[in-house]
């Protein structure tokens, strides 16, 4: 699996330097396919992440093959 960050995401990750790409990575995989509310070509994934109990949203776009593209995460509680 390939991450690519978009613009906003590269800014927000300097803020959020307890979201790692592994929690990224976990998130996709292991969640359901949700539709995101306002862009039709993007998902969302939410989950628990196991290691510290904290729920984890993450906004991507498939790029096409094993290609992810990150819009923004953060925790949601």
């Amino acid at each position: 699996m390939k991450l690519v960050y978009s613009y906003h995401w590269f800014c927000k990750k300097k803020y959020r330097k307890d979201i790692f790409d592994d929690f990224l990575e976990y998130a996709i995989l292991n969640s359901k396919i949700i539709r995101d509310k306002y862009w039709k070509d993007a998902y969302n994934a939410v989950i628990r992440i196991p290691l510290n109990g904290r729920t984890l949203k993450v906004i991507y776009k498939l790029k096409g093959g094993n290609i992810y593209k990150i819009i923004s995460a953060y925790w949601l509680d």
